[in-house]
């Protein structure tokens, strides 16, 4: 039986694995390549796009085969430091270890597309006139919120050590 800290990791990070896995399935059944679905008309559309890179496609025009191994590493540290990070935070900071259980199940979404197809799918497309935000997926979306939460707490409350 899991200790009760880590039954919270899994079920968190399990949520966003498979609620990203699920949507990813769907926008490759459903929507063919670089086709759209508007949904909120100059806002809004659900697109199906590969990202080769990372973050606003970091390095997606180098030799596929070095990016490969290049991001399956740095995916596998982040997810390594994330459950340490995980393990070292207090049950007194329980916020904390939902930031960080975001990150680890966002992170593990996007290194399972990186180890099936090499890249990976987005489909949530903001926009503004033709200002638009890079695609994200449901795995980028926890990994942003995790962020988010990390640097509230490192700004206003005292990390643990």
């Amino acid at each position: 039986m899991l200790p009760k800290k880590y039954t919270k990791l899994a079920i968190v990070a399990g949520i966003v694995v498979l609620a990203d896995q699920i949507s990813k399935a769907l926008i490759l059944k459903f929507l063919p390549y670089h086709q759209n679905i508007p949904v909120i008309k100059g806002f809004f559309n659900i697109t199906h796009i590969r990202n080769p890179g990372g973050a606003f496609g970091l390095m997606a025009n180098m030799n596929p085969a070095f990016r490969t191994v290049v991001f399956l590493f740095i995916s596998s540290l982040a997810v390594g430091l994330i459950l340490y990070f995980y393990h070292k935070t207090p049950n007194s900071q329980p916020h904390l270890a939902t930031g960080f259980a975001l990150i680890f199940g966002g992170a593990i979404g996007n290194l399972i597309d990186r180890v099936r197809f090499g890249n990976v799918v987005d489909f949530l497309d903001f926009y503004l006139g033709n200002l638009h935000w890079p695609a994200f997926n449901i795995a980028d979306s926890g990994i942003t919120i995790g962020i988010f939460i990390f640097i509230f707490h490192l700004v206003f409350k005292k990390l643990p050590e």
